[in-house]
């Protein structure tokens, strides 16, 4: 399993995203050119992860770039902000072994909760959701959730832009490669017949630092997005078949180094690695810190006789409980 992080300036959150993810085969960080010390933060929590530099800019362009570097049967993204929790990663695996092709996260049905979100967005995404299953036949509740998984040889489905696109010009973003990306993909997954799962899953406000909320630029997108999919699947212009996964230069690749000495015959679990960049002069871990997930009645994690135990616990990802939904395209079978 590979856990793909886009991440940009993210270097208070990101080591506790980092250091509380589950046991994973590859995370891959994929760096959007940050200015503070994200890359050197992501190498010192965790020195045996990958770390991508991006080719263009945006985060569709960080998912492509990722999704390049990936090697794992299974890939999971995963938000730097602190916004998704780490521990929720065995749900969508969960998902994927049970028969989906694809497992996509969702704030807003049951089991899940949008903590960050002001009234005007949940209205916004109530309406374009509606508008999605009414015109593509499906019955998704959340168009925009980052937490995703999916089989990585289905990845190519996606059609996402290349990594590498000769027919750009410097500087240029290709369709697909803003924030618009997240609808894409969840579009695309039910309108190429993909066995797509709802996962249930909790949205957090971020750790630290302050999200600039651009509602109108956003709810542009989505639209322009909703439409310009609908009008594809129309088209009578044959489709064009996707059949090899993206490529990308070993030289945006910034794979960890071994250390002096150590076995060259097994392989690179994080735990013989060095920093391949230096890290900052401070210490960057905050004891101070504690992330608290889920203490309200609404999670059960806390009733009126104290504490519940883990046994009791409504969030087990293995609870057949309500956290999955199939949200079947065309050609669903």
């Amino acid at each position: 399993m590979t856990v793909v992080i886009p991440a940009l300036n993210e270097e208070h959150n990101l080591p506790l995203v980092l250091e509380n993810l589950p046991p994973v085969d590859e995370v891959i960080v994929v760096d959007g050119r940050s200015d503070d010390d994200t890359v050197a933060v992501a190498r010192e929590v965790r020195p045996g992860a990958i770390v991508v530099r991006q080719t263009r800019s945006g985060k569709g362009n960080a998912l492509a770039c990722g999704f390049a570097a990936a090697t794992s049967d299974i890939v999971v993204t995963l938000n730097a902000d602190g916004s998704a929790d780490p521990g929720e990663i065995p749900r969508f695996v969960d998902a994927l072994l049970s028969g989906a092709e694809a497992a996509h996260g969702s704030r807003f049905r049951q089991g899940g909760a949008h903590r960050d979100a002001l009234p005007a967005e949940r209205a916004a995404h109530a309406t374009l959701s509606r508008v999605v299953n009414v015109l593509f036949r499906t019955r998704f509740t959340d168009l925009s959730c980052g937490y995703n998984a999916y089989w990585r040889e289905l990845l190519p489905v996606l059609d996402l832009p290349r990594p590498v696109d000769g027919r750009l010009k410097r500087g240029r973003l290709a369709w697909g490669d803003g924030p618009e990306v997240e609808t894409l993909i969840t579009v695309r997954m039910a309108t190429r017949g993909l066995r797509v799962v709802e996962v249930a899953t909790v949205g957090y406000p971020r750790i630290h630092g302050e999200r600039p909320r651009r509602f109108l630029p956003a709810a542009w997108r989505i639209l322009r997005t909703i439409a310009t999919e609908y009008a594809r699947r129309w088209s009578r212009e044959p489709r064009r078949p996707v059949y090899r996964a993206a490529e990308l230069p070993e030289s945006q690749i910034m794979r960890p180094e071994r250390m002096p000495g150590a076995d060259r015959g097994r392989p690179d679990d994080g735990r013989h690695s060095r920093h391949a960049v230096p890290p900052p002069p401070r210490p960057r871990r905050r004891t101070d810190l504690r992330v608290i997930r889920g203490e309200s009645d609404e999670w059960g994690t806390r009733g009126d006789n104290g504490p519940r135990s883990a046994e009791n616990r409504r969030d087990r990802w293995d609870d057949p409980g309500p956290y999955y939904q199939a949200v079947p395209g065309e050609n669903y079978r």
